[in-house]
Order: structure tokens, then sequence, then C-alpha cells
């Protein structure tokens, strides 16, 4: 049998998943060096667990068992654990085995499974994620089948699997379940994933734009300032939540700032926070995110510049933002971002810096951009439309549009979505997720950088190089309506946000002016509409 070190490390089995919660882990391999983190994740588990887990009371891992949970050969035996700041919340693994049950090298290809979630993260949809990558591990290596005993008492666990899509077959052997899942991937596995997904993604996103608390960090204490602007706009707006504001610069005596409590610290508030809105120079927002981290709040809002945007050690210091945030379970809408606004009346959250509030309404506007958010935002004031929500990613390092679209395609208080896009970083899943909104609700889009090839510096995310016309394509296949302004977005946006569809292809042509009136029942004819002649009014 090969040992550990013949097999590289498989860095491309780590990845970030959003859980059903909204919150984030991270999902890597386990290695000789978490010796520590297992013992400490396993002293954290209750006894019910692990009586689970292992069949028999269980209080407590040997040096024997740490040794052979934490060395792998990322072939024949694989473990994953789900982390959240660095510690272990879950693990699953697998070991390779022949039809008798024995340990077993390739080319057999079944694997016993197993899995073990810390008492306080179950019900987050962990189990289910760690399924999902443990299988696409497995396949991989060539193994097909998983099996897998559980006490008829652990229901959670029989369900996560019994949900999972997969072909599968149960029987009942020496008192417990025995389940064999097929791990081919199929139509009812694939539909399981994508709806994970979608709830995991919308939900993280509603935990964003629904916080019940937030914390403005930076906020100036002097009149004007980023951070002061926003705390003035959550103010204003009328934020039905508990609002913060943060500077480390604070006299110890100041207690509030324009009628909110003022703290030196987000770790000094002493309640939870949901939402953290980051408004300090760039060399400063590690320490803030530590501090957030630490304190348990749940979603960022980074609107600090000097990132991807400013170069190659911007660019370092953007991936080091996302996965410093990722490792304490928070999103990032960011960094160099314009804010968020949700107009519900159960929210009224303006943490953005707009210079006119907007009207609630329908419509849900999505930019990479804060000029043309501001632009957008303008145009919708200055015409007397609302908004039901509005995001500006700036460099999207985190939540993007497709992010926005999956919380859209539930959300009842939006009728219309409106996106301003430069860069398309996963065109295969923005046109699946365009298809299934735009059945439901219009999607409406301006591309920019249409002819330029490129996009702003900011978007590290992978572009895919292809030519407009087939981004128009795909836009048409979608369903998605296609404009090529800003101003035609707005105009776009009011119609269908307040013009209900025609029940069928009649049509009646007023005017004044025969000639016009003529264009336009051509142009109905072309489009296979049924005009009437038309009337001139002069």
């Amino acid at each position: 049998m090969e040992h550990p070190e013949d097999h590289a490390y498989p860095g491309h089995w780590e990845a970030d998943v959003v859980l059903r919660d909204g919150g984030t882990a991270r999902i890597r391999p386990i290695t000789t060096e978490d010796a520590e983190r297992l013992v400490s994740f396993y002293e954290q588990v209750s006894d019910e667990s692990k009586y689970y887990r292992f069949f028999a009371p269980y209080p407590r891992l040997s040096d024997r068992d740490v040794h052979r949970f934490t060395h792998h050969d990322y072939v024949d035996r694989v473990g994953l654990a789900a982390t959240v700041g660095g510690e272990f919340i879950a693990t699953v693994r697998y070991d390779r085995t022949d039809e008798h049950g024995r340990p077993a090298s390739a080319p057999a290809d079944e694997a016993e499974v197993a899995f073990l979630v810390q008492d306080a993260h179950q019900g987050r949809g962990v189990a289910s994620a760690l399924l999902e990558h443990i299988g696409a591990v497995a396949r991989e290596r060539g193994i097909r089948r998983f099996a897998a005993e559980v006490l008829p008492a652990n229901a959670k666990m029989i369900k996560v699997f019994r949900d999972a899509g997969y072909t599968q077959r149960r029987s009942f052997e020496d008192g417990a379940v025995r389940l064999t899942l097929d791990l081919e991937p199929t139509a009812e596995s694939l539909a399981v994933q994508r709806g994970r997904e979608q709830r995991a993604e919308a939900r993280s996103v509603q935990r964003l734009l629904a916080p019940g608390s937030v914390a403005v960090v930076g906020t100036g204490r002097a009149p004007g300032g980023v951070g002061r602007a926003v705390l003035r706009n959550l103010r204003d707006a009328g934020f039905t939540g508990r609002l913060y504001a943060v500077n480390s610069a604070f006299p110890e005596s100041t207690t509030a700032l324009d009628g909110v409590p003022a703290v030196r610290s987000v770790t000094l508030i002493g309640e939870p926070v949901d939402l953290a809105v980051l408004a300090v120079p760039a060399d400063r927002v590690p320490e803030a995110v530590e501090e957030c981290g630490r304190s348990g709040v749940r979603g960022l809002v980074v609107l600090s510049s000097g990132y991807a945007e400013s170069g190659a050690e911007g660019r370092e210091r953007q991936h080091a933002l996302v996965r410093q945030a990722r490792s304490y379970g928070m999103r990032i809408i960011g960094p160099n971002a314009f804010g968020i606004i949700n107009t519900a009346e159960s929210a009224r959250l303006n943490a953005s810096l707009a210079p006119e509030p907007p009207a609630r309404g329908r419509i849900g506007l999505f930019t990479q951009s804060g000029a043309i958010g501001i632009a957008l935002l303008a145009g919708l004031h200055r015409l007397g439309a609302g908004l039901s929500s509005f995001v500006s990613a700036g460099n999207r390092a985190d939540v993007s549009g497709n992010d926005i679209l999956q919380y859209w395609f539930e959300d009842p208080d939006t009728d219309v979505a409106l996106l301003y896009l430069e860069s398309i970083g996963n065109p295969r899943k923005f046109t699946r997720l365009a298809r299934r909104t735009a059945a439901v609700k219009p999607v409406v889009v301006v591309k920019g950088a249409r002819h330029s090839g490129s996009a702003p510096p900011g978007h590290t995310v992978p572009v895919t190089r292809i030519p407009d016309a087939t981004v128009s394509a795909l836009l048409r296949q979608a369903g998605v309506i296609r404009v090529d302004t800003v101003t035609e977005l707005v105009d776009a946006g009011l119609l269908l946000a307040s013009q209900p569809l025609p029940a069928g292809p009649r049509v009646a042509i007023l005017g004044n002016s025969e000639s016009l009136g003529l264009l336009t029942y051509d142009a109905c004819l072309t489009e296979g509409l049924r005009p009437l002649p038309p009337q001139d009014l002069t």
C-alpha cells in the first residue's frame, strides 16, 4: 500500500461553501498537522453524536485514532473537514473497500463513508455540503459507490443520504441501516445540489440585506467622510435594527455620535452584530475584519479602496481579505463597494453613499460600478421610481450578480431585476440562473466593455473572453432583455414594473401623425402582432 507522502496534497479539493443559513465554511482535506484541531473538535461533540458515529460509547479518541484520521493517502483513504475560524465543525472520510468490506486499493470501486458534525452546527446543511464534495473526490479517484452504516435512530444522517438524489439501496443488517449510494450524478442529484445552492446563496444575501444590527466601522468624529455619511444615511432611512458607530480613535468618554451608540471596537458592543460596514483605509481592514470575526459578525460591506483595482499588491490584499472573512463564515460585498439598500418596511436599510434616499418600489438593482450605481439611482429618483433593493458590489471579490439573482428569484418584494455588468465571471452559471429568474420576473441587463474585451482591473474573478455577439445570444436564450445604455435600463425597468403584460397580440395605435402611425403599424406586423389601422387624432 502506498504511503501518504506518495501523494501530493490535493489543493484543488479546497472550497468555500455557503451553508443553509447563509453562513460560510471552508472545506479542505485533513492533513497530518490537524491532530490538535481534530481532538478539540471531538471534545465538543455530544456523547449522543459520538455514539451515532461509532455505534458505542466513545468519549475520546485514542492516539491511534488520531493518527488514522489525520494520515491519508488521498486516494484510498480521504478525510475532509469543514472549518470556520480555522477550527473543525464537521468531518467526513471514506475508506476504499473490497466486496467483503475489507480495506482495498484500486480497482476496487466502493468505499465506506462516515460523517461527524459538531452539535452546534447541525441543521446548517454542513453534512449535505460535505457529501457533495466527498462524492466528487471519490469519483475523481475511481470510486463509483458509497456504503454507509447508520443507526436507525440517527434520522438526521439517514435524511442527508436519502435527500442527496443519488440512486440508492437500503437494507437492515445487524441492527443498522446499510445504505449504498451510486455516485454517478443523476438529474435528481443535480437538482438537489442546485436547490441547496439556491437556498443557501439566497439566504446569505438576505442576511446582508435584512440585518438586525449594523456597525459602521470607521465613523469619523468630525462631520463628513465616508463612514459618517453611511451612518447618517442609515439613521435617516429609519433603519429598524440596532445601529452602532465604531472608531478606534474615539475618546474613552464617547458614548454616542449623532444619537447612535459609539464604541471604540466591535468587540465592545456586547451583543451580536449582523452586518459591519467597513469605511477604514485598506491597511486597517484586516484588523477590523479580525475584530468582526471574533465578535460573530455575519457579513461585511467593504467600502474601502486600494485593492485589486490598484495593482498586484492590491490583488493580493483582496485575496487575503476574502480568505480572512471566509475563515470566520462571513460573506463580503466589495471591496471598493458603494453600499447596499433594502427599502422593505421591515428593514429600511440604507448602508450606502447614495446622495438621495430611494423610494420604496418593486425594482431590484445590481451594479459592479459605484459611478454607474450613482447614475442609476439618480435616474430612478428623478423619475420618481422606487427600489426594492440595491447592491453595488465594487470589485465583487465574493458576492456577485449570481448571488443577487438567487435572492431576487424568491424575493416577494422584487418584480423586476436590473443589472449593470462589466464582466461575467461564470457565464454558464449566470445563464442558468438568469433563465430561471426570467421565467418568473423580467431580467434586464446592460453589459459594459462590449467591444474592448476587457474588464475593470478590480475584477479578479476569471473572465471568459467571448465575443459580444455570443453574449447577446446567451442572454437572449436565457430570456434576458438586453439594453445598450443605463438610460434604457432605467426606462425598461420602469415600464416593466408599472405596465402589466398584455393578454394577447392585439394592438391599437393612436397618435397625432399619420406617418408615425404607419411606421408603428409596420413595426407591429414585423414583430408578429395584430395591429388595428392607426387612428390619427390631429
